[in-house]
This record gives C-alpha cells, structure tokens and sequence, in this order.
C-alpha cells in the first residue's frame, strides 16, 4: 500500500512515487522558440498596419461625438498613444532600411574585393542627425528646433555657471 502505518518508524530509504516538476518557459529566452527576426516578423503581421489605421479612426470619430469631458479626455490620450506609436513605428523601419541599405554597400565593396568599413556608433549617430537636420528643412520646422536647442544649452550653461549668491 501507498500508505504505511504511524506505528512503525518511517525507513530512511524509501521508494515514493516520483512527481514530475513543473518546467515554465519564457518564449523570449528559449531557444524552441526560434530566433527574433525584425523583417520576418513585420511581413507576417503586417495585417495589424490596416486594423490599427481602422481603430484609430474609430477613436478620431468617437472624439468628435463625444460630450463627456472625461471621456473626450480619454479618447484624446488614446489618440495620441496610437499616433506616437505610429510614429516610432515609421521610425524604426527608417532605421532598419539604413541599415540594411549599408550592409548591401559592404557587399557590394567586398564583391569588388575592397576591404569591409563598418561605421562607428559617433558616425552613425552624425549621418542621423544630418538626416534629421535635412528632414526639418524639408518641413520647414528647422528654425523652431534649433531655437529649443538653443534654449536647452542655455539652461544647461546657466546650471554650471556659479551662482549669483556664491560671488
């Protein structure tokens, strides 16, 4: 029997019924989930594009109905999350594609049998801001953006300078 009696003393050495311990896995770590892949991953749900772009203009009418203070707020901050989401989206994509367009470049160099450059992390983020830069002037947003940066560094030189009280 399974169950022995409380009389006699427990043996040291007793053979229970093994039970198996419950294994959890994290999908992000574990290897039987494959390899994240960007570009994979973008095409197979690419269909979630067309429902986000239909739910935001669910929450674009909704706002317009809406009455409620509360409500209309809500929405508002709904709104405004989809679209930054959207934007960083855009984002990452326009990163991606540079990359990849510089890999294809070191290929194509290396074909040739030149030897492979790979950018520093200083000069990717140079070529980004020369690319935003150009982005701003396009859009006409340029003398706005420097003129907050001019005010950032101001403030921050401001900080560092000795106090009036100090003197």
């Amino acid at each position: 029997p399974v169950e022995m009696s409380a009389k006699k003393p427990v043996p040291f050495l007793r053979q229970v019924v093994p039970v198996r311990k419950k294994v959890h896995r994290d999908p992000r770590f574990d290897d039987l989930s494959g390899e994240y892949k960007p570009e994979i991953f973008m095409k197979t749900y690419s269909f979630l594009d067309s429902i986000k772009k239909q739910e935001k203009e669910m929450v674009q009418k909704q706002l317009k109905k809406c009455r409620n203070m509360e409500q209309k707020e809500k929405l508002q901050r709904l709104l405004n999350r989809m679209t930054q989401q959207e934007q960083a989206q855009k984002k990452q994509q326009k990163l991606r594609e540079r990359e990849l367009s510089l890999k294809r470049q070191q290929r194509e160099l290396a074909k040739q049998g030149k030897k492979p450059f790979f950018l520093k992390k200083s000069e990717k983020r140079k070529l980004d801001l020369a690319e935003k830069y150009a982005e701003l002037k396009r859009s006409g947003k340029l003398e706005s953006f420097l003129n907050k940066k001019r005010k950032r560094n101001a403030i921050k030189d401001k900080r560092h300078l000795p106090s009036q009280k100090n003197l």
